[in-house]
């Protein structure tokens, strides 16, 4: 009987009416937001990675700039490079 009360009351059918509009219907409803935050999450851990990744090729190319040994062994390690009278091999681990 105090539940009939509740529901022929017009603030709780009104109550009611914006919770299932704001949950469902609404254009930032919660699936939305949840879909958001994730797809938020993803990018923010993206970026952190890729902050990462150039902070570590500006400290490569500093070292390249600055040592030419270095600049050699970077060549021939990355790029496979020789000088016109060497022969390299090549061996891959599995």
């Amino acid at each position: 009987m105090r539940i009939l009360k509740l529901f022929k009351n017009k603030y709780i059918i009104t109550l009611l009416f914006l919770a299932v509009w704001v949950t469902f219907f609404d254009k930032n409803d919660l699936f939305s937001q949840y879909e958001l935050t994730s797809k938020l999450k993803k990018l923010e851990t993206e970026r952190d990675y890729y902050k990462t990744e150039t902070e570590q090729n500006k400290r490569e190319m500093m070292e390249l700039q600055t040592n030419k040994g270095n600049l050699e062994k970077f060549a021939r390690e990355k790029y496979l490079m020789k000088k016109d009278n060497e022969d390299i091999f090549v061996i891959v681990k599995k």
